[in-house]
């Protein structure tokens, strides 16, 4: 399958989930381009973030819908959170073939992750509100779940298996 006949990909999870390293690998192997979504996060966002103040879904519609047009722009694997269903549903209103991969596993894992992490707007305080808000994928919903305490390149070999 090569770049053009990829449908548009969004390597999601909580934070520290691993998004963006499966995300740039997957892409780099697919031969499409990566973008992650934190950073077309506004500023009041980042700012919030780093406050330790939760996104509310009035911050998150406007940063959804850059992330939807880039989804809509062609074959693209895009690190975004894509918590809830409805942020998915927002998604695929412009990407309708749209294939989440989904990080998920053990929150230990994550607390360690978060915890030798320096530089990210994102404090381990957030944690739980991201979990809290999390909803798993629905057997509706194109895509699959991955165990994100797997090395990289196994969730990568994985992920271009399953979507290819």
């Amino acid at each position: 399958m090569t770049g053009d006949a990829l449908p548009p990909l969004v390597v999601m999870g909580v934070s520290a989930s691993g998004k963006s390293a499966v995300g740039e690998q997957l892409a780099d192997r697919l031969g499409v381009a990566y973008v992650d979504a934190d950073d077309l996060h506004p500023q009041a966002n980042v700012d919030k973030m780093s406050a330790g103040i939760p996104l509310d879904d009035a911050d998150r519609w406007p940063w959804l819908d850059a992330v939807a047009a880039r989804l809509a722009g062609g074959p693209v694997v895009i690190a975004c959170s894509a918590l809830k269903r409805a942020y998915r549903d927002r998604l695929r209103q412009a990407a309708p073939e749209t294939v989440f991969v989904h990080l998920t596993g053990d929150r230990a894992v994550l607390e360690d992750r978060i915890a030798d992490r320096e530089g990210h707007f994102m404090p381990a305080s957030l944690l739980q509100s991201q979990l809290d808000t999390l909803e798993d994928l629905s057997s509706d919903e194109a895509g699959f779940t991955l165990d994100f305490a797997e090395p990289v390149d196994a969730l990568v070999d994985e992920a271009v298996e399953r979507i290819r």
